[in-house]
């Protein structure tokens, strides 16, 4: 029955205001094999049952066409859940091929003209998240990918909001951050122009120079494509959504779901495997991290709200001003890089890595100089002791070669680690005083009722089984392992002790003579 939920025990409950909205809608989302567009097309199915269907921008990849991609989506132990609530979803998921990449978005006609008639949300959530991308490619993605989007949205003839996914980082050349545009490195369109049409080996040579206060090709892209939007998007039922650090699931589907290494994540599995022993992070700079399943049900309301306020400003024949919202922890659940890492210490002790090569040792160096000094003592020169004993039994070294990539990666994440920025924002809480209490309880987004203690027990456990891939009944033995490793680790502390007191003691002697 229309605007009534049948539940297991065949009684039926009215839909809240945001299942209402999405309920018989037709939604378009671009980048929904990602990291946060997978949690998005789980979270729809699951809790707004009335949903029409979903069409999914997805491109072929690694020899992969889109059909094959999109049943591979759904292998995932994320929809594990949904598969027992709603077996019938896969019905309304329509993958639709193409590229945010290219002109047009790849579409076919026949695509882009039921797109057309039939969406009337849309979620562009696509991007590259690589820090070190090349600009031309991050340019293509992330600028003009949000471009072609803006396009199609002006021809939909039922659009009722579309949602911008930005960064909260898009404009980390300021130390404070308000839920406002700012002006661009550059010229948007310009620079478009430019990467268009200047040779590759010159752009990647002028790189360093355009990018100027922007720390990476990622954060200056983002910049440039929320200008793009504001230009493009006026007078569109659009909005702008700036998530801080996405990380694993806090309570739904599974709790600490994650499915990729990027930022701290890579740091706790490298950490918890004894790999990584040393960062240049600053332990009282905030982390500002958020649940991916959190964020996206503020994604979620966020449409919503576009909706609403778009259509009470029409009623009130009032202008509308695109709206931006920062889903950041920093002022309702503040978490430093030394809480995160004693936290993730703490819980990372009860499940340890049956993959584990070391005992856990991580240390935070503010400073260049500090990392530097610890880097070649905790990472070289192990790895390379490590490797000469390979050479010396026939086999091929490695580790140096392993500790260049986690160098290439700690590096980029550090400029996030040693600076802290100040942002203002007011408009999810906004948000969150318009939803009825069953809404907020479905669509549960509230920071200030984060719990980091329960979060990162199941966080750690998330890292342990879906990325490290450890099952949970290796556990017993992994324990029995980590504990040999703690004893090695106190008898190489004894031993590197007793080395420099006989080394200090044979320079007093020599000076005593």
């Amino acid at each position: 029955m229309p605007g009534l939920i049948d539940t297991p025990d065949n009684e039926t409950i009215p839909l809240t205001p945001i299942q209402k909205f999405y309920s018989g809608a037709n939604v378009f989302i671009t980048g929904g094999t990602g990291f946060l567009g997978k949690m998005l097309i789980e979270k729809l199915l699951r809790s707004c049952p009335d949903i029409s269907t979903l069409y999914v921008l997805v491109r072929s990849k690694k020899g992969l066409n889109m059909h094959t991609r999109v049943e591979e989506l759904f292998d995932d132990k994320l929809f594990d859940n949904l598969r027992l609530e709603c077996p019938k979803f896969r019905h309304k998921v329509v993958g639709i091929a193409g590229d945010c990449s290219v002109t047009d978005l790849g579409l076919t006609i026949q695509d882009r003209q039921l797109l057309i008639q039939e969406v009337s949300i849309v979620f562009h959530v696509a991007a590259t998240v690589r820090f070190d991308e090349k600009l031309k490619l991050a340019m293509a993605i992330n600028v003009k990918g949000p471009m072609e989007v803006i396009y199609l949205c002006r021809e939909m003839i039922n659009l009722k909001s579309i949602v911008h996914v930005s960064t909260a980082y898009s404009n980390c050349n300021r130390s404070l951050i308000e839920e406002k545009f700012y002006p661009p490195p550059v010229d948007s369109k310009k620079l478009i122009m430019l990467t268009d049409t200047i040779q590759d080996r010159l752009l990647d040579k002028v790189t360093p120079i355009l990018l100027d206060q922007w720390p990476n090709t990622y954060t200056y892209t983002k910049s440039v494509a929320e200008d793009i939007v504001r230009q493009e998007g006026d007078g569109l039922p659009l909005g702008i959504f700036r998530p801080a650090v996405v990380v694993s699931a806090y309570k739904e589907p599974m709790k600490g779901w994650i499915n990729n290494m990027y930022g701290p994540t890579g740091v706790c599995a490298g950490a918890g495997t004894g790999v990584l022993r040393t960062i240049h992070c600053d332990a009282n700079v905030n982390a500002n991290i958020v649940p991916v399943d959190m964020c996206v049900n503020s994604l979620i309301a966020n449409a919503w709200d576009v909706a609403e306020t778009y259509a009470q400003c029409k009623k009130e024949k009032r202008e509308y001003n695109i709206p931006i919202c920062h889903y950041e922890s920093s002022n309702d659940r503040p978490l430093c890089w030394g809480k995160f890492m004693e936290l993730s210490a703490l819980h990372g002790m009860e499940v340890p890595s049956l993959k584990a090569i070391w005992f856990y040792c991580l240390t935070l160096q503010a400073t260049r100089i500090g990392y530097n000094f610890t880097v070649f003592f905790l990472h070289i020169l192990p790895a390379a002791i490590c490797d000469f004993a390979l050479l010396c039994v026939g086999k091929s070294p490695r580790l140096l070669k392993i500790y260049k990539k986690i160098h290439k990666f700690t590096a980029v994440i550090s400029y996030f680690c040693t600076r802290n920025w100040q942002f203002k924002s007011s408009h999810y809480h906004t948000i969150i005083a318009k939803m009825s209490e069953e809404d907020q309880k479905i669509f549960f987004h509230n920071l200030k009722e984060l719990d980091w203690e329960e979060y990162f027990k199941e966080y750690i456990k998330g890292i342990r089984i879906y990325l490290i891939g450890d099952p949970e009944h290796t556990l017993p033995a992994a324990k029995a392992k980590w504990q040999r490793l703690y004893w090695l680790h106190q008898a190489f502390k004894a031993l590197l002790a007793f080395v420099i007191l006989r080394t200090l003691w044979a320079v007093l002697c020599m000076f005593m003579l």
